[in-house]
């Protein structure tokens, strides 16, 4: 676990806009580090377009980002945990639990 957070540490992912007029790097934590332009165009683009550039390019760099540490992390989960669905938010608890033929465990506040 320790390896995998200091691999982390210094790690980024870039994104190039589909047009090559944008690129955006986040690092490690998810956070956007670097947006570049590679040309003046964006002086041209409607308002709306370039926002839309720009959106669409920081989260290709961001989905990178998460299949980087879902592999990373990977190895250190359970056997049969996504770890893409965990970093998406799409994992479900309690239906692993329900796999394995039990229940939840209650927690503090449920």
């Amino acid at each position: 676990m320790e390896g995998a957070n200091e691999s982390l540490e210094s790690a980024t992912e870039e994104a190039v806009a589909k047009n090559r007029l944008v690129a955006a790097k986040v690092n490690g934590r998810g956070e956007l580090v670097e947006l570049r332009f590679h040309t003046q165009a964006y002086r041209d683009m409607a308002p709306a377009e370039l926002a839309d550039t720009i959106l669409d390019t920081i989260k290709q760099a961001h989905a990178k980002m998460g299949e980087r540490v879902a592999e990373l992390y990977k190895p250190l989960a359970p056997e049969g945990v996504d770890m893409q669905a965990v970093m998406e938010g799409r994992f479900d608890p309690a239906e692993m639990f329900r796999r394995l033929g039990g229940t939840m465990p209650r927690g503090p506040f449920s």
